[in-house]
């Protein structure tokens, strides 16, 4: 029988944490995009980092509640480790809206709402009203990320059974699993890393009749069956699909050739007030491919190993008794090593 998620107080204070902080955090930002909204017209070109602010923090949010609950849900250490990785990229990326919102608002910083309202920068313009909002986010993602780094603390002991009880106690094996599970928590994030970078680019810059757009557009879906095909072919050990993987990986990376439009010359209207948050997402999308690329090699090598069945129906053990914890490591914790549990099914390297 596969595990339960959120069976533990551990995993419910985890997910609550997630929980709590994405339902404060869309608040903050629904309410910086309502007030700014009902001001200017978020249509024109200085403004669309607005709404692209939104979309982000949403996509964000409902994406690290799907992988906490999926890191839960699998007992997987490695991915809450990638969960609070990318929980302080969050909390970068707030602090770089401020920036770019400021950007976006203020053209006459010494005005005050009796003058400027709207482009001022002073005393109760449109710009002090939404920064209350902004600050609030930052904080709360940094809060948060405290609390979640405490709980994942508990989490790591909890979990430490799972890789044990799924491939015995041979630590090449162990480390086989290890190098398998940060492949497919690479694929995830490198999921929201592309659909970032290109969400931007559809909202803010592109123009839908411009051939950028169309080629953009195109390489969505392509992407998508690339990150899929990965996961299946280092799953089920599939040589040919994860060698053509691996080719197109190499080849998206010429994608982020986009990095050096942003700065050219003749780019600078287009891209200006977003430059540093596309340029922030192109690279660590950029560095999370080429991570991906190389751990694919790492699990490549890994084919034919015994680990197949593993990977296939590694989640199917009993939750362990909560007196029978164990570190990743082999760290005891508590009383016994397995407190007499049967073992589930172990490879064999050959």
């Amino acid at each position: 029988m596969a595990p339960n998620a959120l069976s533990t107080r551990a995993q419910q204070s985890f997910f609550g944490i997630a929980v709590f902080q994405a339902f404060v955090v869309i608040a903050m930002v629904a309410v910086t995009f309502n007030k700014v909204e009902d001001h200017v017209d978020l249509t024109l070109a200085r403004y669309k980092t607005i709404p692209c602010y939104l979309a982000l923090f949403i996509l964000a949010e409902f994406f690290e509640l799907f992988m906490a609950f999926d890191a839960l849900r699998l007992r997987n250490t490695i991915q809450l480790l990638g969960i609070l990785i990318f929980h302080g990229a969050l909390i970068v990326m707030s602090a770089l809206q401020v920036h770019e919102t400021r950007s976006a608002l203020v053209t006459n910083p010494a005005a005050n709402w009796t003058t400027d309202y709207v482009n001022g920068g002073g005393p109760g313009t449109l710009w002090q009203s939404v920064l209350p909002f902004l600050i609030v986010t930052p904080v709360v993602i940094g809060v948060s990320w405290l609390a979640m780094m405490w709980v994942v603390r508990e989490l790591y002991y909890e979990f430490g059974w799972a890789i044990f009880h799924i491939v015995g106690a041979n630590p090449a094996a162990k480390t086989m699993y290890q190098y398998y599970q940060i492949m497919i928590c690479l694929l995830k994030f490198d999921f929201f890393a592309f659909v970032g970078v290109t969400m931007q680019l559809l909202i803010l810059v592109l123009q839908t009749n411009s051939a950028e757009f169309g080629l953009t557009v195109a390489a969505i879906p392509i992407v998508l069956v690339l990150l899929v095909g990965a996961g299946l072919a280092v799953q089920r050990e599939i040589k040919w699909l994860m060698s053509i993987s691996l080719v197109l990986m190499l080849a998206a990376e010429t994608y982020f050739y986009k990095l050096v439009r942003f700065y050219e010359p003749s780019s600078s209207t287009t891209y200006g007030n977003v430059r540093a948050t596309l340029t922030t997402f192109t690279i660590i999308a950029f560095l999370l491919l080429f991570a991906t690329f190389a751990i694919g090699l790492r699990c490549f090598a890994d084919f034919d190993k015994g680990l197949l069945k593993s990977k296939l129906h590694g989640q199917s053990y009993k939750q362990m008794d909560s007196s029978s914890k164990m570190g990743l490591f082999g760290g005891k914790k508590e009383d016994g090593y397995g407190a007499g549990q049967p073992l589930g099914p172990r490879v064999s390297i050959e």
